[in-house]
């Protein structure tokens, strides 16, 4: 077993349990930098909230550079509040593990839902690969114009615009998530302890980096237009602007060079003015970019009207539902039975209770009660029994205590009545 799949299955094995003031209870999975998990938060009064729950790589976590970076980008992404970005909800560390808490989206990032398109050999349709982007872009643009309390711009670069940094929801939402994340990664040195770890991170951005970030010189909000550039240009054709195998160099190294394949749109309506958009957002200088997210968006909202290529939220959601529903149905159901199993309490192993031969008539009846409450129908006695939750074990008890109090009260009763009818007999 691989050391990723042996580390899924332990922190899967280790649910439910609390963290903080989480209770951590599904493992979604482990990415370069964090172990992320689906988490339910309560408050002193009782009010509950699903949240995404990112636990960062102690390798990480221990870097100072690292930390002290992602808790000022943190706390930048904190005050953001648009319907196209994730909100982050809190930043702390508790025993030990530096975490960040985020809004929950229920659906799937772009790139598995392009990845499920691919196995299902089914074309995800243009015009709502066009409206994951617009989408992107407003949440972008927002991040990139929002000023601190003094009116002064923050400053935030997303630096990692791809498909999986974009959630899509079953109710056909896009949103934009991990702002600030990328720059923690550019302050630790890539050797030592955190080098595999940043080796991984940087291997799913690299095929979305602009050249400018690629030759780690200074960024800004063009990067991010650029790496939607890219986004655009592979929902367009229906795969990876850049490639990598036998021949072909890094995905690093052909970020650097920026050389851009050929745009083969001519299948799409108002190619012309599709690949004029493209050119501009992904010029390999900054200079010949769009100055900002919000005047790629201007120009795609232009285009996609002219082509007729308007799409809406609902329509994505209707799509969701008629090309996945029975994933959407199996993700919620699911999550459905994560809170309820999480309602009950954590997993439990319980040993069956074997009968033994009885010196006397009060070990034998205790005995038996101790097997009635313990042992599952069809265990095997030879085997401990799995019981999941607790709950489970109360109510196989009072089921079988409520069947013995049955029992004890109508032999009471009989005896009762046995009595009674003796007292008569005697007078």
């Amino acid at each position: 077993m691989r050391v990723a799949e042996a580390a899924a299955l332990t922190a899967a094995s280790q649910l439910p349990r609390s963290f903080g003031g989480y209770t951590l209870f599904d493992f979604v999975g482990k990415g370069g930098m964090a172990e992320i998990f689906l988490a339910r938060q309560r408050t002193d009064l009782g009010a509950t909230r699903l949240c995404v729950v990112k636990q960062i790589l102690p390798a990480l976590a221990g870097d100072p550079g690292f930390s002290a970076m992602l808790v000022h980008e943190a706390k930048l992404a904190a005050r953001l509040s648009h319907g196209n970005v994730v909100q982050v909800f809190d930043l702390g560390r508790e025993g030990g593990r530096l975490y960040i808490a985020m809004e929950y989206v229920e659906g799937f990032d772009f790139n598995e839902l392009l990845r499920r398109c691919s196995q299902a050999k089914i074309r995800f349709p243009f015009e709502l690969g066009l409206h994951v982007v617009r989408e992107a872009l407003r949440g972008l643009d927002y991040a990139h114009r929002r000023l601190d309390d003094e009116g002064r711009p923050l400053g935030i670069v997303h630096r990692d615009v791809s498909p999986s940094n974009l959630l899509v929801s079953f109710e056909g939402g896009v949103k934009v998530c991990d702002f600030g994340i990328a720059r923690a990664t550019e302050t630790v040195p890539t050797t030592g302890a955190t080098a595999h770890e940043l080796d991984e991170a940087l291997r799913g951005k690299a095929g979305y980096m602009s050249p400018e970030q690629a030759r780690g010189e200074t960024i800004d909000a063009r990067a991010d237009v650029f790496a939607a550039g890219i986004v655009l240009w592979e929902v367009a054709t229906g795969r990876r602007m850049y490639r990598t195998g036998e021949g072909r160099s890094s995905l690093l190294e052909q970020a650097r060079a920026a050389q851009i394949p050929e745009l083969p749109v001519d299948h799409l309506p108002e190619a012309e003015r599709l690949r004029a958009i493209l050119t501009k957002a992904l010029a390999s200088d900054r200079a010949a970019r769009y100055p900002s997210a919000g005047a790629m968006l201007r120009d795609l909202e232009t285009y996609a009207a002219s082509a007729r290529m308007v799409a809406s939220p609902l329509q994505l959601g209707e799509w969701f539902a008629s090309t996945f529903g029975a994933d959407i149905v199996e993700r919620r159901r699911a999550r459905e039975c994560a809170v309820a199993a999480l309602e009950q309490g954590p997993a439990v192993v319980v040993h069956v209770v074997e009968r033994a031969k009885a010196e006397s008539p009060g070990e034998s009846a205790s005995r038996t009660v101790a097997s009635a409450v313990f042992s599952l129908p069809g265990a095997d006695p030879a085997k401990p029994t799995v019981v999941t939750r607790p709950a489970a074990i109360v109510a196989h008890a009072r089921g079988r205590v409520a069947a013995l109090a049955a029992l004890v009260l109508t032999v009471l009763a009989v005896a009762a009545a046995f009595l009674v009818h003796a007292l008569r007999v005697r007078r």
